[in-house]
């Protein structure tokens, strides 16, 4: 998408929608460091930090990203989506790991560590957006230690499951901002146990939206709590934390569940979403869910089968297949700082 002082510019494209999320942009960082593509990786950052960031001190989300644009830098939204900005903040500590920090923007550190204390301390501002007046606070409960759906405090106060990401929040723990470092130590563990509240005992299926008490629940987005697609990432979130950590054995226990569940919907031919005891809405044999899904032998093996995906749905299907293959190759892994890596 050309270039401007900090060097070139790019954005990913979810096809479906003809946006730019900060999902995918983040997304995006992310398979680009882990794979060592340094000029895609700063291309994307250079692109959300030009167009998606709101640097206006008097904006209700400022430090945050608007978590939708136009691919021409148009926003669609001026409120975040805090999953980017837990990708935007792991991406970038791994630059930071892997390829060193640069100047600027590209102060990869410095700038991952600014994010994820304005995740947590951002204070609450109320204003005007293009898209009329909201009321914007921080991205975490503090109470439950643990991420909130949006930050606007006028949107109410719950949660996703498919946000929560322990694996993550470990990493924090260790190299963010000392003074909260504690916090993300009681978040992981928070999460982990999340992700039992959040469950089905039965299907192992998670609600896209839930309170903080794992309770699931409807909202605008949603007019029933169902399974649906944020749902899918939530099972690859806690089998991420079990590979990185294998700190909590219940989440095997929790693959194991689910796992069952769509062997007998038939693993290649379950659908995308159901309602959380296990009654399907939609049939649609999707890519992106089956590659959340590869504990199992039979289910790596119908991912490995599995074309890459193409089409309206290639953006978010595409990035979960590309990403789960990457922790299947031992190619999504922790970057640590000052260790040399290939």
């Amino acid at each position: 998408m050309g270039s401007n002082a900090n060097g070139p510019l790019a954005h990913i494209t979810d096809w479906a929608n003809h946006d730019a999320r900060t999902e995918g942009m983040s997304y995006g960082m992310m398979v680009s460091v882990q794979l060592n593509h340094k000029p895609e990786f700063d291309a994307l950052w250079n692109w959300t930090k030009t167009f998606m960031y709101i640097s206006d001190p008097h904006h209700p989300s400022y430090g945050y990203f608007s978590w939708s644009f136009k691919t021409d830098g148009t926003p669609n939204e001026e409120t975040a989506a805090p999953d980017g900005e837990e990708y935007y903040v792991m991406a970038l500590y791994f630059a930071a790991a892997r390829w060193g920090n640069g100047i600027g923007i590209y102060d990869y550190k410095e700038q991952a560590a600014a994010l994820l204390t304005t995740m947590r301390h951002r204070a609450v501002i109320s204003g005007m957006t293009r898209f009329g007046p909201r009321t914007v606070g921080n991205e975490v409960d503090e109470k439950y230690k643990m991420i909130r759906f949006v930050p606007d405090v006028d949107r109410g106060n719950f949660t996703d499951p498919s946000y929560h990401l322990p694996a993550f929040y470990e990493l924090w723990a260790r190299w963010g901002p000392v003074e909260d470092r504690q916090f993300w130590a009681d978040a992981a563990e928070a999460s982990r146990e999340y992700f039992v509240k959040a469950t089905s005992p039965v299907t192992g299926l998670a609600p896209d939206y839930a309170n903080s008490d794992g309770s699931p629940m409807a909202t605008r987005f949603s007019q029933s709590a169902i399974f649906g697609y944020d749902s899918w990432r939530t099972a690859s979130n806690w089998s991420v934390d079990w590979s990185w950590w294998g700190k909590a054995p219940q989440e095997r226990v929790l693959s194991d569940r689910i796992q069952a569940f769509f062997a007998v919907q038939g693993i290649d031919r379950f659908g995308d979403q159901y309602t959380l005891d296990g009654k399907e809405i939609a049939s649609r044999h999707s890519t992106g869910l089956a590659a959340t899904h590869p504990r199992s032998k039979d289910f790596v093996e119908a991912l490995w089968k599995t074309p890459v995906p193409s089409g309206e749905q290639r953006y978010y299907d595409g990035l979960l297949y590309l990403m789960s293959m990457m922790h299947l190759s031992g190619e999504f892994r922790i970057r640590a700082p000052g260790k040399t890596t290939p």
